[in-house]
């Protein structure tokens, strides 16, 4: 079976393409990490590829607001090109800062179809960036979270509390594009946290478009690819031996991108 081709975004402060191509490849992908300069420049073309990735960082360091830059360059130079992509049976997911740019490109929510912003990633409650786990509650049938119920996975970021309007918020829960919500769950019982990291509306931790298929979540699946990197692996460990249960190897994130790849095949 031929593996499906991923484009990863780089350049201008994203940070988080080695990671998530060492996800998508562990998950049985193949990968190219691409600087959007170079499909400015027709070096490569999403032709070739079946899922796109934004990853985290700090594009162009925020300074316009979060993703705000880099969405600009892409709709000024790649926009034709990506609409053409997101009609095709293709699957595209932001992380982090890649959010933070699909709702600036107005990919996500895009209830109206015309590609506006009416969805945004504001600064958390807190007026901190924020890094720790959290627990979230899956809740739809998009192809990158099938079969997952919940997931604990970090998150690291100053600005993902999402807002919106009311209407607009409606027509997201009415149309079942939540895709995933914080919860109290075992992570953040173990770290003593609050459920919600940054007032997010709703607790809404990640949502996609209508067919599911462009997903956007502010926590990093990539860097829960195994069981060692949850906080609180050594105490699951002594309980799964007491079970006689085996211990895990990949982490929960790992699932999010062998949906991916299993989508293709």
């Amino acid at each position: 079976m031929k593996k499906p081709k991923v484009l990863i975004f780089s350049g201008y402060g994203l940070n988080c393409e080695d990671e998530t191509k060492f996800a998508f490849e562990l998950a049985g992908a193949e990968t190219d990490i691409v600087h959007i300069n170079d499909l400015i420049d027709k070096k490569y073309s999403l032709k070739n590829y079946q899922i796109l990735a934004f990853p985290g960082g700090f594009s162009y360091g925020d300074d316009t607001g979060s993703g705000n830059a880099f969405a600009n360059r892409i709709r000024n130079h790649l926009w034709e090109n990506l609409k053409t992509f997101t009609q095709k049976d293709h699957l595209i997911i932001g992380i982090c800062n890649g959010f933070q740019i699909l709702t600036n490109l107005g990919l996500l929510p895009a209830l109206d179809k015309g590609n506006k912003r009416d969805a945004a990633l504001v600064p958390n409650k807190s007026a901190r960036y924020t890094v720790r786990f959290v627990d979230l509650k899956v809740e739809n049938n998009t192809p990158w979270l099938m079969g997952i119920k919940t997931l604990s996975v970090p998150i690291a970021h100053g600005e993902g509390k999402l807002y919106t309007t009311e209407k607009i918020f409606n027509q997201m829960k009415k149309k079942h594009m939540i895709a995933a919500r914080y919860i109290k769950g075992e992570t953040c019982n173990y770290q003593s946290l609050k459920a919600n990291p940054n007032g997010s509306l709703d607790d809404i931790a990640a949502i996609t478009d209508e067919s599911g298929k462009i997903l956007g979540m502010m926590p990093h699946p990539e860097r829960a690819m195994f069981f060692t990197q949850l906080p609180h692996w050594p105490i699951l460990k002594e309980q799964y031996q007491r079970m006689r249960k085996e211990i895990p190897n990949v982490g929960p994130g790992f699932r999010v991108f062998q949906n991916a790849v299993k989508y293709f095949k």
